[in-house]
């Protein structure tokens, strides 16, 4: 897969905000097909930045009502990258 598809886009919370400053964690969205092999991979190249850890989690699809239809918001993949003491991506370090 190529490392360019692999990372869609980045997850912007509190709660990964506070994970950043505190853990140096960064949460990413990830292509579903994708493994954490490859999405170390890609974050390493991408960021130029060593990769200790990630963890993945699939979120699941959530329901929604409009009027009396239902349907479903599509799933997607999450993953969480813990990077090497003394690596930090720049692109997130406030303006």
């Amino acid at each position: 897969m190529d490392v360019y598809s692999v990372i869609k886009k980045t997850v912007i919370t509190e709660k990964s905000t506070v994970a950043r400053d505190e853990a140096n964690k960064y949460i990413f969205a990830v292509d579903p097909r994708a493994n954490k092999i490859e999405i170390a991979a890609a974050v390493e190249k991408l960021f130029k930045v060593k990769v200790e850890s990630v963890r993945v989690m699939n979120v699941p699809p959530r329901k929604k009502r409009v009027g009396r239809i239902i349907g479903e918001k599509s799933g997607w993949k999450k993953a969480i990258v813990t990077l090497a003491e003394g690596s930090r991506i720049e692109v997130f370090e406030g303006a």
